[in-house]
């Protein structure tokens, strides 16, 4: 089991863009697949973009592919997300997760329940 610790969150202005980010501190990392997710009060969480951590195969939710990008940095252990043109809708907090399989197709990326371990999220506002 890994720590994750997502940064970056906070308030930004409609059309802004926000970078976040999800470092591994603690445990053993073999990470196949990294993802972000978002969760409104509520309502489910929401698949966001996941990357596979070897490979690099990025997914996108199809409502998100286009203004968010998805990244990882092995010789850091983390994982990134960027965030652009953001709208208010797109206010939520942010978690970050980590599954131990490379997750090749965009239908089990986008699973919750293929992910581990999560971290404790950051909260993202889009508002003027």
């Amino acid at each position: 089991q890994v720590q994750l610790k997502e940064s970056g969150g906070g308030l930004v202005q409609p059309g802004g863009s926000l970078i976040l980010s999800c470092l591994v501190s603690e445990g053993t990392f073999s990470a196949g697949t990294m993802a972000w997710f978002r969760q409104t009060s509520g309502k489910e969480r929401e698949f966001v973009a996941a990357i596979t951590w070897n490979g690099g195969t990025a997914h996108y939710s199809d409502s998100l592919k286009g203004r968010f990008t998805i990244s990882r940095d092995k010789t850091k252990n983390a994982t990134y997300l960027q965030m652009s043109s953001l709208k208010p809708e797109d206010t939520a907090v942010y978690y970050c997760a980590a599954g131990p399989v490379a997750l090749l197709h965009q239908t089990y990326a986008a699973t919750s329940t293929r992910y581990r371990d999560w971290g404790q999220g950051t909260q993202v506002t889009v508002s003027s």
